[in-house]
């Protein structure tokens, strides 16, 4: 497993991603650029509806070379797609992609925020989207958005009035965006927002057109751009030595899980924002024409401004700490703002320029990257000034708001370094994704921390603060608490502070299917979040199922430990289903949340402490054949799942891909996207075509028709499309009711596409060769049958099946109808077993 998380606010411009969880060292060009952007108080609001909607362009446009607050509003955290890079879905490849976002603005720039709203999967219509969302709930939370982030600008990814024509949650969202832009400035609604924030009224609405939107790049020429700005965002930065479509590019980059990897390009590149709202700007090259970005528009804000401007133009890049002074001045007059908003912004902004300029490394690291509640934590603090200005240590102020006073004279270059401790409070809430700590809906994440709706991240609770004199007065920084380590070939490697519970526990498989009534042992591990833990470890015992023992005695002798424990498990005689969980009670108390560790170099390192039951499954199931060679794709967890229903699975790499090789296999199974994402199967498809013709069976799971590696995916002509059934309740009906894959050895019934979840299939073929038998028929509301979903084709001896089905999302889910179809799929044509068809019962 992977993941992880992030904390340090964004200076501005470029950093390498490998740096992701180190601390920003910007260098003199980049300071300068950080002091220009103190000097412009606008804000943009990009908004869209995924990871990876977002225009990195126009964003690092903004935030770099026009200097904007820019931020991207994306409604959902992208945990309904797919993951390129590991076996993580659903929640958390909502965090993988979660982070890649905050990946990307550190990149661009840009700044990043949510929405309450869970990707459930691909939407054909806004109707079902709004729908499943809760319109209303997911509306308030754009309100709250442009609420406190106050954009002046709004720039939707999509077009409000199409819908139908895309993904429903990207039309949904320029939908919602046009209707928070008349509700933000009414205190009417959404009332209790106001406790917390103001009402705010952007100036301008725009929509972030491009040819796509209009079929073609010579509809686009040919559209009256009458209604539009062009932006020229190619420009190019001397302080960085990069173009804008090349740390746009880098941005995009971030999002690795959805293979997003982009090349970097060069020259002028226009971007066309069409008005949706608001007046139109005269001047055609600013989104900002007529707002006052200046410090004007602050209430004793003018003075502020003329000094940046003066420290701006007095700028020494041999010497950043030249600007201390003024600085410092700036930094106080700003603390005299009634503006709250701007005050708090720029307070952040100016406190990093200081640090910047006077080359401030100020560092609390811990001995281990966890920790848990009670426990004495010891701090090793690092304080340098790095610049010829007097500055002091007054104080440090740990996580319990406790002063300890120091008073060091920081002296340049030279390196102070001391240890401190503390006890982590009773209270401290554990460290973990703050939407995930309750259960929520297919729509809609649950969040009972108000003050947390739309945040990234759950705030870091364990920092130090910083008390420094500079220029006679006393600023604080805030660090969190981090862990760092030497990696042989990494080097330095940073990693979050994080609270875990005293102990974790989760079964070590989600799904665990039993294929008959015999008894299973099944595992559950154990992870000790401190030293020295004792407890005993139960399961729920659900009714018609026997568990044994009781309970099992553990004994964990030191942190981030695991040890495993065994239970035997026996099913009823009939089909069932049920959720099982693993607790550990510790002196009285009880824990039952699992510990996933995601670790990805990309993005930083997180723990994620959240419940998890594992469903059971007695499945009334026939196979037939034995032995699986599996090919891996973009990431699935099928190979896993066929072996829980007793099939011997290998996997096979390109180069494993012989006739002597594949002669041992009933059947290959392709896991999804492969012909997308495996370079060398080009070479491989005749040994595989030659394969099926010699008797074996053959079964593809779906590939997009975007960058296939292959001319012929089948034997046979076959030709992929976009078709898709979202509606995971579509009925199904069988187009060949007496085919094999119906019938043999399972007899697949209407109850076997009972409790599919996210969709029923996706990029179906909508042609094929009269070789090919379509099995199953199916749509959704309002569409034409898709006939693509299952297609088997008679090859010399054996079988090609190709499948847009989801069983990669299903078999995760313990669904028994995917599991008894896939065992047909297995099983046909072999004849090692004569028994009469099973019934799902």
């Amino acid at each position: 497993m992977k993941n992880q998380f992030l904390t340090l606010l964004t200076l501005l411009l470029v950093f390498p991603a490998c740096f992701a969880q180190q601390p920003k060292k910007p260098n003199a060009s980049e300071i300068h650029e950080s002091i220009k952007k103190l000097n412009f108080l606008g804000s943009v609001l990009y908004l869209a509806a995924h990871p990876d909607d977002e225009n990195t362009r126009i964003i690092s446009y903004m935030a770099n070379e026009v200097k904007a607050r820019t931020a991207y509003l994306s409604l959902t955290r992208g945990d309904g797609g797919q993951n390129l890079i590991g076996p993580e879905i659903r929640e958390l490849l909502g965090v993988i992609r979660t982070e890649e976002l905050l990946a990307a603005r550190r990149t661009d720039g840009g700044e990043q925020f949510f929405t309450r709203a869970n990707d459930f999967g691909y939407s054909k219509h806004p109707d079902e989207t709004l729908a499943i969302w809760n319109k209303e709930d997911v509306l308030s939370d754009v309100v709250l958005a442009i609420r406190r982030f106050q954009p002046d600008v709004i720039i939707n990814r999509f077009d409000h009035r199409s819908p139908g024509t895309t993904h429903g949650h990207h039309t949904s969202s320029a939908m919602l965006s046009v209707e928070a832009f008349d509700l933000t400035n009414d205190a009417s609604k959404y009332p209790e927002q106001l406790n917390a924030t103001t009402t705010w009224q952007p100036k301008r609405m725009f929509f972030n057109a491009s040819y796509w939107f209009y079929g073609s790049q010579e509809k686009f020429d040919a559209a009256d751009k009458s209604n539009m700005l062009s932006i020229d965002t190619g420009v190019y930065f001397p302080s960085s030595g990069l173009s804008n479509t090349e740390i746009s590019s880098l941005s995009r980059s971030q999002h690795k899980s959805q293979g997003f990897g982009n090349t970097g390009t060069r020259g002028s590149s226009l971007e066309y924002i069409e008005l949706i709202k608001g007046d139109m700007p005269k001047n055609a090259n600013s989104v900002f024409d007529g707002i006052d970005t200046s410090w004007n528009r602050v209430k004793n804000g003018k003075a502020i401004g003329k000094l940046i401007t003066e420290i701006e133009k007095e700028y020494d890049f041999k010497n950043p700490s030249a600007s201390l002074p003024k600085l410092v001045k700036a930094y106080t007059l700003i603390q005299q703002l009634e503006d709250s908003h701007w005050k708090s912004i720029k307070t952040e902004d100016i406190k990093n320029v200081i640090s910047a300029c006077a080359g401030l490394y100020l560092e609390a690291s811990a001995q281990h990257n966890w920790a848990t509640i009670n426990e004495d934590v010891n701090l090793t603090i690092e304080v340098i000034n790095r610049s010829a200005s007097n500055i002091t240590l007054q104080s440090i102020v740990n996580p319990n708001n406790v002063s300890i006073s120091k008073n060091i004279n920081l002296e340049n270059n030279t390196k102070f370094s001391f240890n401190e401790h503390y006890v982590i409070d009773s209270k401290a809430e554990t460290t973990t994704p703050y939407w995930l700590t309750e259960q929520g809906s297919l729509g809609m994440y649950k969040v009972e921390d108000e003050s947390l709706i739309g945040s990234p991240e759950t705030p870091r609770s364990q920092n130090v603060t910083f008390n420094l004199v500079i220029e006679n007065t006393t600023i604080p920084f805030t660090k969190p608490i981090v862990y760092k380590t030497n990696d042989p070939v990494k080097g330095e490697v940073y990693m979050p502070f994080e609270i875990v519970p005293i102990v974790a526990s989760q079964l070590a498989e989600p799904v665990v299917i039993f294929e008959n009534n015999t008894p299973k042992q099944v595992a559950v591990v154990v992870t000790a979040g401190k030293d020295n833990v004792e407890g005993t470890v139960s399961l729920n015992t659900p009714k018609g199922w026997t568990i044994s023992p009781k309970s099992l005695a553990v004994s964990i002798g030191h942190r981030g430990e695991t040890k495993t424990v065994l239970f035997t498990v026996t099913p009823p005689s009939s089909q069932s289903e049920v959720k099982i969980t693993a607790t550990v009670t510790v002196n009285g108390t009880t824990y039952s949340k699992g510990l996933n560790e995601i670790d990805y170099d990309h993005i930083p390192f997180q723990t994620v402490v959240m419940p998890q039951p594992s469903k059971f499954v007695r499945l009334d199931i026939i196979k037939k054949g034995e032995n699986i060679g599996y090919i891996q794709g973009a990431g699935d967890v099928v190979p896993e799942s066929l072996r829980q229903i007793g099939y011997h699975v290998a996997i096979i790499s390109p180069d494993d891909i012989t006739p002597a090789n594949l002669k041992h296999f009933d059947a290959i199974v392709v896991g999804i996207r492969a012909y997308n994402t495996v370079d060398d199967l080009a070479y491989k498809q005749n040994v595989l075509f030659d394969f099926v013709k010699e008797g074996g069976n053959l079964i593809v799971q779906y590939n997009t028709n975007h960058r296939l590696k292959v001319d012929n995916l089948a034997p046979y002509k076959l030709q992929l499309s976009r078709d898709r059934v979202t509606d995971e309740n579509a009925k199904v009906t069988f187009l060949d009711p007496k085919n094999d894959v119906l019938n043999v050895p399972n007899k697949i019934t209407e109850a076997d596409f009972e409790g599919w979840t996210q969709e029923r299939g996706l990029y179906f073929p909508d042609a094929w060769g009269k070789e090919f038998t379509p099995v199953l028929g199916m749509h959704d509301k309002n569409e034409t049958e898709k006939q693509g979903s299952l297609l088997v084709a008679k090859y010399g001896k054996g079988h090609y099946i190709y499948t847009g089905l989801s069983f990669f999302r299903e078999f995760p889910a313990g669904v028994s109808g995917a599991y008894r179809l896939f065992a047909n799929m297995l099983s046909i044509g072999k004849e090692d077993i004569n028994t009469e068809p099973k019934l799902n019962k």
